[in-house]
């Protein structure tokens, strides 16, 4: 081949290869354009954002405030129903045990509901359930099984030279179990002697060889005190140690015990512990209740069976609160949001008019708002463990204290920080929505008007028919009662405030025609410009009544819904008291020959004992199935007449009497439709399903609760089977001060009895106040309407900050400082006036169907603690508009130019 044909040919492979160089660059250059235009898109958004920023930091110090209270509010609760969750009570009586058989204490109900498959409930018992003592021996034939001790439990009261102590009364053999060693002296070999418990022999003054009196169910008696065990740990209850015969003789039901303790043979597991007793024990303990096997931290719930009913009603309690703070929180972040971006309509709509593309603009916003709210939120979370601590502080109570492992707090709060930075992007680019879709022309148009004007017709819509299902729900709540009429209530308030937020501007308007006059005639010049400012503004006043609304609303329902309650059961109570005089005793109750004393004393008319207990109701709500736990009272029918009236409406309380009768509240009888001659089958405390006959209907039950029975059908089915009360009416001529004083000398054989006036709490079902009740209302109230509070100041502040241009102006067309300066307090004025009387209105819808469904009167709270929230709205309206407004004069109300 000749140069001259190479070259040639080189010249076409080289001009094939350019030619193919140029058809994959042109799709290489479209690929890089493309990369290239979203790289600009980006690079454009973030320069935007930046200027944004530094642009409007007095602004987004609000939004930021906003958001980060809301992060670490949902990261503190968060925390506490986590803790709440993973909540066990201690493990003290049997921490020497590997170990312990008890009794199931939950019970289950299976129905269909309608048109749906069959769904399963449960709830805990309130009483010990009790295993049959025949599965001692079989726990002790267990492979791997050392030791198994059958453990009774019995309160006594403990006398000495040093006086009167509680104490629990347990077997020798089951000292083991603890465990505990002697100190001094032997174990008790007779029904004479006994062991007690260091703590309790110094507190009584006993030692070993001693005497002390110990009074269990009936008259004090002496034993010598053969000696004193001390334990390896300083918690729990003391001790009194008997013989296992006598003890089981005490105990007062031979054939059963409260759980079996278990000591595993060297070197066994508990989990192959567990799996041997499994496979030894039968299915079932007692009746129709399962063995359960306990190891490790759940021994605990073999000693404290009614902790975990105490856990499964506070969680409902605090999952409602839960869900009301989630949508405290989303709301008050949006609506944060939402005005701090219609703040700048004008900014975002003029750079929409020179040029800025619609992706660009709502990618800045994004940007703008995810640092801001990404920056607030790990701050909130982090501020959640502190918040979180101090709630679960609150909620601890005994026997059930809240566990924080070390990754709780962490999980709270990376929680809470991940759901506020995630919501807070997409609500910001939503509502800047509605600029950044215009043309360029009308943005232009936009930009020289950039207040909006009405909310679109979703909005509109959407707000209307949540209000009338607001309405609609608390027309519901009337027609029913109990949970059923709470949980609509809740729903009717919810609906109602998330109506307002979207109704906002609508409200404003109406608020501005009833208060424009007023203002007007109140404050010449200034008030005169501020009906002109709030009747040119619906968006804006809207959002600024908001967060009133929403604090106002909350709080209201919150405090009024329990001080409804309290006042009518503290009503009823008074009313069905009848006794003028009441014996109380020991914590671990009155002895069983208590109440026969009491009625041979003279100038005694009537006693009746009165016996704590509750039962569980299985029924259908909405076709689903419930189960739901009552207190009740057991009481003593022919001594009623004069010690107790619980207006009987129907029947005969007469009949009250044996194991199969009942009396039920009217309310709870309409809703079961039963009368009298009907049957209700009702789960005792220890679980055992009875069929009682409905002798009488009665008026007072928030009172006296929603059922009452004769005192021997609760006694063979509590944990203890004494009275907590008795109550006395004194016979006619006979005096209080000379008939207590009689029943004083009749009980002087018994220890620690107290004879005194009766008052209205020794009846109520429950008690006038808890600690629980009162931790909720801190933490429903305090923490919760101490949000709504930052909210309303942040959202004020963030307003006041974006009308510095207005306060210009006027400034220049010659308005002073004081005018501008009144003109904003009549303004606040304004905000809170209508935010009050608003919120005062959302709350009452639903409170008023809750009263008067439940009660059948009408809401109550208190004037103080409405005027309390009055104050405090009031201040924090003022200062999220007077403080930013008053400091730096330059920034705010501005100089004259």
């Amino acid at each position: 081949m000749s140069r001259n044909e190479d070259g040639t040919k080189s010249r076409k492979n080289r001009k094939n290869s350019k030619d193919k160089r140029k058809g994959s660059g042109t799709g290489g250059r479209a690929a890089r354009s493309g990369a290239d235009v979203r790289f600009g898109v980006r690079r454009a958004s973030a320069f935007l954002a930046r200027r944004s920023l530094r642009a409007h930091r007095r602004a987004w110090s609000a939004v930021f405030a906003a958001t980060a209270a809301a992060s670490a509010l949902i990261g503190a609760f968060a925390l506490v129903v986590g803790s709440l969750l993973l909540a066990q009570p201690p493990v003290d009586r049997y921490a020497g045990a590997d170990a312990v058989v008890t009794a199931d204490q939950e019970v289950t109900y299976t129905a269909k509901p309608w048109g749906s498959k069959p769904k399963t409930t449960s709830t805990y018992l309130p009483e010990r359930v009790r295993l049959d003592r025949a599965l001692v021996a079989k726990a002790a034939a267990a492979r791997g099984v050392a030791k198994a001790v059958a453990d009774d439990a019995v309160p006594l009261t403990v006398g000495g030279r040093g006086g009167a102590a509680p104490g629990l009364g347990r077997s020798w053999a089951a000292a083991a179990l603890t465990p505990y060693r002697l100190a001094d002296g032997h174990a008790p070999g007779s029904a004479t002697e006994v062991v007690l418990d260091g703590a309790l022999a110094a507190a009584t003054g006993s030692r070993t060889g001693g005497r002390v009196t110990l009074q269990v169910d009936g008259a004090p008696r002496t034993y010598t005190v053969s000696g004193v065990a001390e334990r390896g740990h300083r918690d729990g209850s003391p001790a009194v140690f008997l013989t296992e015969q006598h003890l089981t003789a005490l105990a007062g039901h031979p054939g059963t015990v409260d759980a079996v303790g278990v000591i595993a043979g060297q070197g066994v597991s508990a989990d192959a512990l567990r799996a041997s007793l499994e496979r030894a024990l039968p299915d079932r303990a007692h009746g129709d209740r399962g063995v359960r096997v306990l190891t490790g931290p759940e021994r605990g719930q073999a000693e404290h069976p009614d902790a975990l009913a105490t856990r499964g009603d506070l969680l409902p309690m605090l999952a409602s609160i839960t869900g009301t703070v989630f949508m405290v929180a989303l709301l008050v972040i949006a609506t944060t949001l939402s005005q701090a971006v219609h703040q700048r309509s004008g900014e975002l709509a003029l750079l929409r008019a020179v040029g800025a593309t619609p992706r660009q603009l709502r990618s800045a916003v994004g940007r703008e708002v995810s640092r801001v709210a990404g920056a607030a939120a790990v701050l909130g979370g982090v501020g959640a463990v502190p918040l979180g601590l101090l709630m679960r502080s609150l909620l601890t109570t005994d026997p059930l204290p809240l566990p924080v492992p070390v990754w709780l707090p962490f999980a709270a709060g990376a929680a809470a920080a991940s759901v506020v930075a995630l919501a807070a992007r997409p609500v910001s680019v939503l509502a800047a929505r509605s600029i950044t879709g215009l043309r360029p022309a009308a943005a232009l148009g936009a930009a020289r008007a950039p207040e909006p004007g009405e909310p679109g017709r979703v909005r509109t819509v959407a707000g209307a028919v949540l209000a009338v299902a607001g309405v609609g729900a608390a027309g519901t709540a009337t027609a029913q009662g109990g949970q059923a009429a709470a949980l609509a209530a809740s729903g009717a308030a919810t609906s109602l405030i998330i109506a307002v937020a979207l109704l906002g501007p609508w409200i404003a308007r109406g608020s501005t025609l009833v208060l424009g006059a007023p203002v007007r005639w109140a404050g010449g010049v200034s008030g005169f410009l501020a009906a002109k400012s709030a009747d040119a503004h619906h968006r804006r006043l809207g959002a600024a009544i908001t967060p009133i609304v929403l604090v106002v609303a909350f709080v209201c329902v919150q405090l009024a819904a329990g001080s409804t309650l309290e006042r009518a059961a503290d009503r009823q109570a008074a009313d069905a008291l009848g006794a003028d005089l009441v014996v109380t005793g020991p914590a671990a109750g009155l002895p069983a020959g208590a109440a026969p004393a009491v009625r041979g004393a003279a100038g005694v008319a009537a006693a009746t004992g009165v016996l704590r207990s509750g039962v569980v109701l299985a029924h259908r709500e909405m076709g689903d199935p419930k189960l739901d736990r009552f207190p009740v009272l057991g009481v003593t029918a022919d001594q009623l007449s004069g010690t107790l009236d619980p207006r009987v409406t129907s029947g005969d309380l007469a009949d009250l009497t044996g194991t199969g009768t009942v009396a039920v509240g009217e309310d709870r009888a309409d809703a079961l439709d039963v009368g009298p001659g009907d049957t209700v089958e009702l789960r005792l405390g220890d679980g055992t399903e009875v069929r009682l006959r409905v002798v009488a209907l009665y008026e007072r039950a928030l009172g006296l609760g929603e059922f009452m029975l004769p005192r021997e059908a609760l006694a063979g089915h509590v944990s203890a089977p004494r009275d907590q009360r008795i109550l006395i009416r004194s016979a006619d001529g006979a005096t209080a001060s000379a008939t207590a004083a009689s029943v004083r000398r009749a009980l002087a054989a018994y220890t620690g009895v107290r004879v005194r006036a009766a008052t209205a709490d020794d009846i109520r079902i429950a008690p006038s106040s808890s600690d629980q009740d009162d931790a909720m209302v801190v933490i429903g109230v305090g923490v919760i309407g101490g949000f709504a509070l930052l909210a309303v100041v942040s959202t004020l502040s963030l307003i006041t900050v974006g009308r510095r241009p207005e306060f210009r102006l006027l400034r220049m067309v010659g308005a002073g400082r004081r005018q501008v300066r009144r003109m904003l307090v009549l303004e606040t004025g304004l905000v809170t006036v209508a935010g009050l009387a608003i919120g005062t209105l959302v709350a009452a819808i639903p409170l008023l169907a809750f009263a008067v469904s439940v009660t059948g009167s009408l809401p109550y709270l208190p004037a103080a603690w409405y005027g309390v929230l009055a104050l405090a709205v009031t201040v924090a309206a003022g200062a999220g508009t007077l403080w930013p407004a008053s400091s730096g004069g330059r920034f705010a109300l501005g100089r004259r130019s």
